[in-house]
């Protein structure tokens, strides 16, 4: 099973970059956000994949926030269960229950705008994920928006006084992967990585010159945790500020 994770910064301008991701790596399933777009405005070169993908898009009017799982019918031969959790607000989390596992794709928010949001809905998610886990195999993924370490941002960009590595919003973060019993695969296969970005802004070639944070994530508890065979980053992939990232399980 391939799981794919990418902040897409919007399916109108990206559509064609999905279908030929889709295409060249065929994900097991692919868990987007900020698609900026409600069921109605994705591309129908889309919808038109209904016949290789289970699909659920989940945003609203207002070309803002937004979040999709997509699983291919092949690997999932039964119709999944989606759900919208009863945490969500602005549309940034749906899941997907399978008869093997839980999958959800979610996107956090900045906090820019609204720091005491995000800190309400980290402290929303801790409690949430404790719940779910302890119903089986799960996995969480997304643009979650907190940098967990200074490990994790580029030396020029550190800052704990900047957006995404407060301690504050770190430490609820914390709480979050303890309540689910999640591990954050990247540092499972890549443990001292200092350059393993999956975010990088818009200004002074910073993708090309990897200077970035890793705000992208997928977390798995323990029964899929075991099956991680491999984490890859797909940093050449598309013109969003964010990667794909990948996680591939036995089985």
């Amino acid at each position: 099973m391939r799981v794919v994770t990418w902040n897409v910064n919007g399916i109108r301008a990206r559509g064609a970059q999905v279908l030929s991701f889709l295409d060249e790596k065929k994900p097991s399933a692919l868990l987007l956000q900020e698609i900026k777009a409600t069921p109605e405005q994705v591309p129908a070169d889309l919808h038109a994949l209904a016949d290789r993908y289970w699909m659920r898009w989940h945003g609203a009017p207002g070309g803002y926030s937004g979040v999709a799982i997509l699983l291919a019918k092949d690997v999932f031969p039964e119709e999944p269960v989606f759900e919208i959790p009863p945490i969500d607000f602005e549309t940034r989390i749906v899941l997907a229950r399978t008869r093997t596992c839980t999958i959800a794709s979610l996107y956090l928010p900045n906090g820019g705008k609204d720091f005491d949001a995000k800190i309400r809905f980290l402290g929303e998610l801790g409690a949430w994920v404790k719940e779910e886990q302890a119903r089986g195999p799960f996995v969480l993924a997304g643009d979650m928006n907190v940098a967990r370490y200074a490990l994790d941002v580029h030396p020029s960009q550190r800052d704990e006084t900047a957006m995404a590595q407060r301690p504050e919003e770190r430490a609820l973060f914390e709480a979050v992967i303890a309540g689910g019993a999640f591990t954050d695969l990247t540092r499972v296969k890549h443990p001292d990585d200092d350059r393993f970005f999956t975010w990088w802004p818009f200004w002074k070639s910073a993708k090309a010159r990897n200077l970035g944070q890793r705000i992208d994530y997928v977390f798995t508890n323990p029964s899929l945790t075991e099956r991680l065979e491999s984490i890859t980053l797909h940093r050449e992939f598309g013109t969003s500020d964010h990667a794909p990232l990948e996680a591939n399980f036995e089985g």
